[in-house]
């Protein structure tokens, strides 16, 4: 790409940090909308100056050029750094703006993953109840045995056996358990995006096969009154850790005029940046999970009730939060 190509495709952005920066001026007191505009959206900014002066500075650009997009990064790092939110604060903007907003900004890749994963999910669930013998093919027997055992209604606890003492316990299995699933789901994307779809799809085999076969024995009622007040959480950070591996996968196979490592680079930011939120999804549902979702005292009309709230929740929060700040990210 030459200095002149360079120049026209990120100009735009060069003109909004500049102005960003311009409003944020000491000598010049910006209006309180101004302030909450800049405070989303200079984050961003930095990082995307920071990401092309470097790639202008790798291509030996013209000095003036990197000149000037040096400048614009020691200012706008000043800005950052020197009146620094606490963390707090940045992790409420992010949970509350940045992260709905970057998961509605590459909405094509959930619902991709959405697709591959609850598809799955509901094709071999059907699959089985109609011929429950396929179980077999997905578990061997003695899987099946263990999770009919678990979802026994003749048993005092749903799930794992334990007791009271051990909540908090299961509540490290599920974190450990949740999040290397995630990671490892978000980590297959470096192969072109098919480690994402392979665990996508095998994991969703895997529990609309439980799901299928547990429904067609009349189990139903107990697994369905457990799964559904963490699923909301737990199921949803698994697809978004796969949109997150989908979007490291584009780069490698459609860069654009960017090196592969590039793109790469480029796209790596806002992935990570899903993983983390899917992370705090994970982290609530393994909350729900160990302490509520187990619990046999409540009646399942409840456990139906709260679930179909929390589903609710989820869904409303990614497709209303931060809505009409969306950025693009």
């Amino acid at each position: 790409m030459s200095p002149q190509e360079f120049m026209r495709r990120h100009e735009t952005d060069w003109h909004i940090l500049e102005t960003l920066l311009a409003d944020t001026a000491p000598a010049k007191k910006p209006s309180a909308e101004q302030q909450r505009e800049t405070d989303v959206s200079l984050p961003e900014r930095y990082r995307q100056a920071c990401q092309q002066l470097a790639l202008a500075r790798e291509r030996h650009y013209p000095p003036a050029l990197v000149e000037r997009l040096n400048a614009m990064v020691v200012r706008a790092h000043h800005r950052l750094y020197q009146t620094r939110a606490p963390l707090a604060a940045l992790v409420s903007e992010f949970l509350l703006r940045g992260f709905p907003q970057l998961v509605r900004h590459h909405a094509g890749l959930f619902w991709l993953a959405s697709l591959i994963f609850f598809g799955s999910f509901v094709a071999i669930a059907a699959a089985i109840w109609f011929n429950p013998p396929l179980v077999y093919s997905v578990l061997d027997a003695e899987q099946v045995h263990q999770y009919e055992h678990m979802y026994d209604p003749a048993r005092r606890v749903v799930g794992f056996e334990r007791d009271d003492a051990s909540d908090f316990m299961m509540f490290g299995h599920y974190i450990q358990n949740n999040i290397g699933i995630g990671f490892k789901t978000f980590a297959g994307g470096v192969f072109a995006g098919v480690g994402s779809l392979f665990i996508l799809l095998t994991n969703g085999i895997v529990i609309g096969a439980v799901a299928g076969h547990l429904t067609r024995v009349g189990y139903s009622e107990t697994f369905w009154s457990f799964v559904i007040g963490h699923g909301a959480f737990e199921l949803t950070a698994i697809v978004i850790c796969g949109m997150a591996g989908f979007l490291l996968g584009s780069a490698l196979i459609a860069p654009g005029q960017y090196t592969r490592g590039e793109a790469l680079k480029l796209k790596a930011q806002p992935a990570v940046r899903l993983v983390y939120g899917a992370t705090v999804f994970l982290f609530i549902a393994a909350v729900i999970e160990a302490f509520w979702s187990s619990s046999t005292l409540l009646p399942v009309e409840v456990k139906y009730g709260v679930g179909a709230l929390l589903w609710l929740l989820v869904g409303s929060y990614l497709l209303l939060a931060g809505r009409g700040m969306d950025a693009h990210r």
